[in-house]
């Protein structure tokens, strides 16, 4: 799980109230990380007993409301699966936009849509408040170990105010444009994760198939130019057929949902990323909606037996 990170007298004045809302297999640890590193941390998740357990790992309080945890808030940070569950969890006289505080920078890590972006946005700044949608990169183990990197849309004011504060599971951050931007970039991410790894499994299928060394193989071509992070970290659990190392084939089918409705918008072809979403779904349909990512390569498997 996350580790204490040391207190600088240079981090002191930067210390804030964070209210976290959504403690899954991200939030967990990402609150967690903020409240080693000093700030004043009050939890909300819709399971109680998951606020509580967090309670008694970390320092901070659990709240029953999201009114309690929000409203004497500088900073109110959102993790969670979907659009809807940001509209149910922003608006209405119970969400976080009528009871955050005027000034409070809202910081959105859930990987959504950029119109929830742009509209959550526009509402927050009605209020005095600021919207940041802030998706991340780099799964549950980039969570855990405070390395994730962090796409922003949203006001530079705003961005400045909150990049320190996000430093203690931050790798990288950066601000890529208004409102909705930092959604737009995690499309990009997704999309070319989701060509990669199908290339990556067609070609250690064809390896096995073809009698190689596979292990030899990835040894040899991870020097040169095929080299990436999947094959790095996913190729050895791949060829063992091990597939419960990260993020879940069902939450990549929403993600690259979440792609092709915005190129539609944008008239931008995605031929390879519709095929592999496709893809996608032979392998929730073999029983594999659980399986991480990199499970592709399963389903190249089942049809050579």
């Amino acid at each position: 799980m996350a580790t204490e990170k040391r207190i600088t007298d240079t981090q002191e004045h930067t210390m804030a109230k964070i209210a976290f809302i959504g403690l899954g297999v991200m939030g967990y640890p990402m609150a967690g990380h903020l409240a080693n590193a000093g700030h004043q941390v009050a939890v909300w998740n819709r399971t109680l007993t998951k606020a509580a357990k967090w309670v008694n790992e970390y320092q901070g309080i659990a709240c029953e409301t999201i009114a309690g945890a929000v409203n004497n808030a500088d900073f109110v940070v959102t993790c969670v699966g979907a659009d809807k569950d940001l509209t149910e969890l922003f608006e209405g006289p119970e969400g976080i936009l009528e009871n955050a505080a005027p000034g409070a920078i809202l910081i959105d890590h859930t990987t959504a849509s950029a119109s929830i972006a742009e509209r959550l946005a526009r509402a927050a700044d009605q209020r005095g408040q600021a919207f940041i949608d802030a998706p991340v990169s780099g799964g549950q183990q980039g969570a855990e170990n405070g390395a994730l990197t962090i796409m922003c849309g949203g006001s530079e004011a705003a961005f400045n105010r909150a990049a320190p504060v996000l430093a203690p599971y931050t790798r990288a951050i950066n601000l890529m444009g208004p409102a909705g931007s930092g959604q737009k970039t995690k499309m990009v991410n997704q999309i070319a994760i989701a060509g990669l790894i199908q290339g990556l499994s067609e070609a250690l299928n064809f390896a096995e198939l073809a009698e190689l060394d596979v292990t030899k193989v990835v040894e040899v071509i991870s020097q040169g130019a095929a080299q990436s992070w999947q094959m790095d970290n996913r190729s050895h659990t791949m060829i063992a057929g091990k597939f419960d190392y990260g993020f879940a084939v069902d939450w990549m089918r929403k993600d690259l949902g979440i792609c092709l409705q915005e190129a539609s918008r944008i008239n931008a072809p995605l031929p390879v990323t519709a095929l592999v979403d496709q893809f996608y779904g032979d392998v929730q349909a073999m029983g594999g909606s659980r399986w991480d990512t990199s499970s592709l390569i399963q389903r190249l498997r089942r049809a050579q037996e």
